[in-house]
């Protein structure tokens, strides 16, 4: 029987599917709520929808080839039409943070090529205000890391080097590592605090990308554990 989180989860991706437009070149996120977008289109494409996608990481690469989804890279495609994700925190003011799954940079780099961004989130992801339920993950250069750490430290941060099931650092789709950062409430208080934050942070040798999400124009769908999706506009 599925849960109630998955049923949330199974609806946005489902209605996000259903509202891309043909002809549409597509950015395609990373996660489990991805997976019932992917679904969604390749129903699609058996029907006749055109898309184009370009994926944020390895793992939607070959799940969309393995769903008939026809792909492409951004050195051949140069602006998306829009790029659909998940999110692990959505803040009252459309502010993120992503990376859980450790594919934020490729994640961003593609978000920042679309004309617009498609958040699909069950509604527990809402909150009043980042880092209340999940770290900031933040990728970094192996090469150092402990300075890249303490240099976060001073930020006010309080990071920590992501470790798997077996004790091992967690690598992203570039042989990188991942920070995962508690965030204290004062310092994600204000849109211009978190805009602060992301440039501070950026600042600091062997920082690759944050796993904030700010100023994005789209959509936001969620749902709760009934099904019931929700559609409000990112303002940008």
């Amino acid at each position: 029987m599925e849960s109630g989180v998955e049923n949330a989860k199974r609806a946005v991706g489902r209605a996000a599917a259903a509202d891309v437009p043909d002809g549409s070149r597509i950015g395609l996120g990373t996660g489990s709520t991805v997976e019932h977008l992917l679904i969604g289109l390749s129903e699609r494409v058996r029907e006749g929808l055109k898309v184009l996608g370009v994926s944020t990481s390895e793992t939607t690469e070959n799940r969309a080839r393995e769903l008939g989804i026809e792909t492409s890279t951004l050195d051949r495609i140069d602006r998306l039409d829009l790029a659909i994700d998940g999110a692990d925190e959505i803040d009252p003011r459309g502010a993120m943070i992503k990376g859980g799954g450790a594919a934020m940079t490729r994640e961003k780099i593609v978000a920042r090529a679309a004309a617009e961004f498609w958040v699909i989130a069950d509604q527990k992801k809402l909150v009043d205000h980042l880092g209340q339920t999940h770290p900031l993950p933040i990728e970094v250069l192996p090469f150092g890391w402990r300075q890249t750490l303490a240099g976060l430290a001073d930020l006010g941060l309080r990071p920590d080097l992501r470790l798997d099931d077996h004790g091992n650092p967690v690598r992203t789709d570039q042989e990188n590592l991942v920070l995962d950062a508690a965030l204290d409430a004062d310092l994600t208080n204000t849109l211009e605090s978190l805009r602060t934050l992301d440039r501070q942070i950026l600042a600091i040798a062997g920082v690759v990308e944050s796993g904030l999400f700010l100023d994005f124009r789209g959509r936001v769908y969620t749902a709760g554990h009934d099904g019931d999706v929700d559609r409000r506009n990112l303002a940008g």
